[in-house]
């Protein structure tokens, strides 16, 4: 590091007369190959790019700096093991993989968690197809304690971010999971965990009972052939009886051990099945409750349906807050909201998010920036009841307002 910082001290004024022809470094993409494979640092590396730059001593000293970082970027490796956490794993999936989390970007992420007051010991349901780094974010907020109900679509929960957060047994014990199919069941009342696709009860006897026959079928076939083969000579027919023993022995044998296995399968299969209806009914009777505190959905599916049958299950004065990464199905369901009522302090919003580079003497806005994180709505609920009483209360106070006054003249002028 001493040897750059002596070669930074020759500086140029200005990079007026530097020509990007790229000839001036002297070192070929093949002498730079050799120098990896002989096992040189990267910073020896580096060194020697800089020693071999025909314009480096000509470049200014804010020049000099960058062309020092962009080669210690490319050739010195740095590995860095940190704790993952929301904002790390929101950065990573928004720059590599950003539609598998319809392209949310962290600071909108971090808005939704504070428009939905996610906090511990809060009862949260969260519905979103970003293959669960909002699930992650939630559980990570609330610590633990609480409990997180996660609604999905198809067959089960994604949850490829979740895993990535490395939470605790404890964390999970928290987490229910409910599908979107059976809600309307569920406001309906007709919700029942018997209809969710099971293994049959009556597999592991059917099985037992056919195995069987397939056994005895099997002796008496055996039976035949010792049979016919005692009617044959025995001296010629000896060697074979003990190749078919040995042979129906290793069957038997074989046999027994997959029907053993079978069974293990079919019933740590119900065992599951079994588990996964006892957390069903116990998510279902959460839900029931209708006093949950908060709302968050990240889908790629329309919010509009989703948020109005979702809103059934939120307590009054909670909020809740929808996200999409385009305006217009936002406003459907805002237009939606007001004239079903029930809610207030809707709000439709945008983050705009811009990054700063900070060096001495050099503080400016990067030029390369995001162009949209998406767009979220929130609002908060209320008993939409009461309201409509109020309401009703103050059109009749309207109305009988000019008859009674009339009657106040007609005292007066008799």
């Amino acid at each position: 590091m001493e040897e750059t910082t002596t070669e930074t001290k020759e500086a140029g004024t200005d990079n007026r007369n530097i020509v990007d022809d790229g000839k001036s470094q002297k070192l070929t993409h093949d002498d730079i190959k050799a120098l990896k494979d002989k096992g040189i640092k990267g910073q020896e590396i580096v060194q020697q790019l800089i020693e071999n730059s025909t314009t480096f001593r000509g470049k200014t000293e804010f020049a000099q700096d960058k062309y020092i970082k962009k080669k210690k970027k490319k050739y010195e490796a740095v590995i860095t093991i940190v704790k993952p956490s929301t904002r790390i794993l929101s950065t990573m999936y928004y720059a590599r993989e950003p539609g598998k989390i319809n392209h949310l970007r962290y600071d909108t992420l971090a808005q939704m968690l504070t428009l939905g007051n996610i906090r511990a010991g809060n009862k949260m349901i969260v519905m979103e197809t970003c293959a669960g780094l909002v699930l992650g974010a939630v559980m990570e907020r609330m610590g633990g304690y609480g409990s997180v109900i996660q609604m999905y679509p198809g067959g089960g929960p994604v949850r490829a971010a979740t895993s990535c957060f490395g939470f605790p047994e404890s964390f999970f014990n928290t987490l229910y999971e409910f599908p979107l199919n059976k809600v309307d069941s569920l406001v309906s009342g007709t919700f029942s965990s018997e209809t969710l696709p099971s293994e049959p009860e009556y597999n592991v006897p059917v099985e037992e009972e056919s195995n069987g026959s397939l056994d005895e079928k099997q002796t008496l076939i055996q039976e035949t052939e010792e049979e016919s083969s005692t009617e044959a000579v025995m001296e010629s027919n000896e060697t074979e009886e003990q190749e078919t023993m040995d042979l129906a022995a290793e069957d038997t044998e074989y046999k027994e051990s997959k029907e053993k296995g079978n069974k293990e399968n079919i019933r740590e299969k119900q065992r599951k099945q079994q588990e996964r209806r006892r957390k069903l009914v116990e998510t279902a009777t959460l839900l029931e409750e209708k006093n949950a505190d908060g709302l968050i959905v990240a889908s790629r599916f329309h919010p509009t349906p989703l948020l109005l049958s979702l809103l059934e299950f939120v307590a009054p004065s909670r909020p809740f807050v929808v996200y999409c990464q385009y305006k217009e199905p936002l406003l459907e369901c805002y237009t939606k909201l007001r004239e079903k009522g029930g809610v207030i302090n809707l709000k439709l919003s945008e983050t705009w998010l811009r990054n700063y580079q900070v060096l001495p003497d050099r503080s400016h806005p990067k030029l390369m920036m995001s162009g949209g994180g998406g767009y979220l709505l929130s609002g908060i609920t209320v008993t939409a009841e009461k309201v409509q009483s109020n309401a009703s209360s103050l059109e009749a106070q309207k109305i009988e307002e000019p008859t009674s006054k009339k009657r106040k003249l007609q005292e007066l002028h008799c």
